[in-house]
């Protein structure tokens, strides 16, 4: 039988500091909203009194101080498919606004994050995932410090995996340079079915593939130790 904890992680709430309100962090795909969207956040924010709206990593937004009841029908108004903000799946794809408006950008960061989102964020994961996605060297998708993350050169995207953020932040080791974006995703797919398969239970990428060997990685990946770039 779920314990409470397990109810309210279905709702796709997390309990606050006080233990009697919640926040929910509605999916918002590479951090893109509309004017309607803002609108219907205004609305419903209004009309349940929220007490605290709040932009948070991974260009989300979250909602603070919820009561129990007004869960649901805030995730119905909202008109957002469900999403969570912890526990063993994907969070987020974070993307910087790329070379449609970015003077620096020389790839669609964009578009890409939003087709990686849409392939991933139903999966089930062994730990939380997160994807950093740059239209540039300048890497104002976080790619580096992200379990996975892509960046855009003028030779094409590089691919690296293992980065990670927090009280100890890790650079991402690069796994693959001067990829097309068909060559981006078949990659992903492949190290994401092979985290999956040999992963352990909350075990980040970064410690997973410090535990496999980077080597193991890429001879999997590539079928040869030598064929990370």
């Amino acid at each position: 039988m779920d314990s409470e904890g397990d109810l309210i992680m279905k709702k796709g709430a997390i309990l606050q500091r006080d233990k009697k309100t919640y926040a929910i962090v509605p999916r918002i795909p590479a951090g893109l909203l509309t004017s309607e969207s803002l609108e219907n956040f205004s609305r419903v924010v209004k009309k349940f009194n929220i007490h605290t709206v709040k932009i948070i990593a991974g260009e989300r937004i979250a909602l603070l101080g919820i009561k129990l009841e007004d869960i649901d029908p805030i995730w119905k108004e909202l008109g957002i498919e469900m999403s969570h903000a912890k526990g063993l799946c994907f969070h987020y794809v974070q993307t910087c606004p790329g070379d449609d408006w970015c003077k620096y950008g020389v790839d669609d960061s964009m578009s890409m994050g939003l087709e990686l989102e849409e392939m991933f964020h139903k999966t089930v994961f062994p730990a939380k995932l997160k994807f950093g996605v740059s239209g540039c060297t300048m890497c104002c998708g976080g790619s580096y410090i992200r379990d996975i993350g892509v960046i855009g050169t003028r030779k094409g995207w590089t691919m690296a995996i293992g980065g990670r953020a927090g009280a100890n932040p890790q650079t991402g080791i690069i796994l693959k340079i001067q990829l097309s974006k068909a060559e981006v995703i078949a990659l992903v797919q492949k190290f994401l079915k092979y985290y999956i398969k040999n992963a352990l239970n909350k075990e980040r990428v970064h410690r997973f593939v410090k535990r496999i060997g980077f080597e193991n990685v890429k001879k999997e990946m590539f079928g040869n130790p030598c064929g990370c770039l």
